[in-house]
Order: structure tokens, then C-alpha cells, then sequence
């Protein structure tokens, strides 16, 4: 390496890691990923070293911290959301199975017990997912009459659902949506 640049990034390291360092531990709680991110900037800086403005060293170093860390926030956004993947993942294998089962069961009983045009409403917006102005074609009324008697079908099989005998599993509520098509 040559002895001028391990000078002149000596030089600079001394002249501005307080102020770097400073600048970083207001922005994150952990010291050792201030650390982390001190050492990158400076990690940068030395790597960088002959585009390093000689007029502006400071807000050159201030801006490569804060795009340091950007990306460790970013890095920390995508393993959070990782770790809360992974966990939904283990708690949907170890589902027991009956569940699903027992709560379709339900769901079907409950179907099974409303009038035929509740459920003449009901199927070709939960069974075909026809969007409410196709449905309302197919079974031959407004778009607008479609919307009402849906969310009446809708809530009939919820009172039917809600009975104790009816014990619906945690699909449930997402088989019959949550706002009307």
C-alpha cells in the first residue's frame, strides 16, 4: 500500500471519527451496530479515498453514514418481517388438520340450513367468486339488490356459524369475507 493514502486516511480518521460516530449514535440505540456502521463508513472512506471531496471530507462521510444506515434499517425491516414469515409458517404446520375439516363441516351445516335463496346468493359469490355485477346477472337482479341480500345471506350464516353446536374452525371468517363483494 502506498504510505500517502495510509497518511491521508490516518489524518482523516483522527480529524472526523468523533463526529461520525456521534452522528450515528443519535440516529441508532445499539452500540454495536453504531460500531458496525462507524467501521463501514471509514471501511468506505478508505476504499473510496481519492473521491472523497477535500472540501467537504465531513458531509461526504455524513452522507455515506446515512446511507449506511438506510440500508441497516432496511436489512433489519427485511429480517423482522422474515422471522414473523418463518413463524406464521411454523404455526400453519402445526395446525391440526381436524381443525380445517371440523370448521368446512360447519360451514357446509350452516350453508345447508339457510333458505334456498340465501343460498342462491351466497354460491356464486363464495363458490365461482363472480365479481357482485356478474353475480347479480346470473341469478337475475341489480347489482345494488345483489349487494343487500349477500350481506343479509352473509350474516344469516354467521348466526348459523356463531351457534355452540356449529363450532367453526379460524377459516371461517375468511370463507365469508369480511366486506361484501
Amino acid at each position: 500500500m502506498d504510505t500517502r493514502h495510509e497518511q491521508d486516511f490516518t489524518a482523516l480518521y483522527r480529524a472526523h471519527h468523533p463526529a461520525v460516530e456521534a452522528y450515528v449514535r443519535r440516529r441508532l440505540s445499539d452500540a454495536e451496530d453504531c460500531d458496525d456502521v462507524v467501521a463501514e463508513v471509514f471501511l468506505t472512506a478508505w476504499r473510496r479515498l481519492d473521491e472523497v471531496p477535500r472540501a467537504a471530507v465531513l458531509p461526504w462521510l455524513y452522507a455515506t453514514a446515512r446511507k449506511i444506515l438506510a440500508n441497516t434499517h432496511r436489512s433489519e425491516r427485511r429480517r423482522r418481517m422474515l422471522t414473523e414469515t418463518a413463524a406464521q409458517q411454523r404455526q400453519s404446520l402445526t395446525r391440526d388438520p381436524a381443525e380445517d375439516i371440523a370448521g368446512a363441516q360447519a360451514v357446509a351445516t350452516a350453508f345447508d340450513s339457510l333458505s334456498d335463496s340465501d343460498r342462491e346468493v351466497l354460491r356464486p359469490a363464495l363458490w365461482e367468486e363472480l365479481p357482485a355485477r356478474q353475480a347479480a346477472m346470473a341469478i337475475g337482479c341489480t347489482t345494488a339488490t345483489f349487494h343487500v341480500r349477500l350481506h343479509r345471506a352473509r350474516r344469516r350464516l354467521r348466526e348459523h356459524l356463531d351457534r355452540p353446536a356449529a363450532s367453526p374452525s379460524r377459516r371461517t371468517s375468511s370463507i365469508l369475507g369480511g366486506v361484501d363483494a
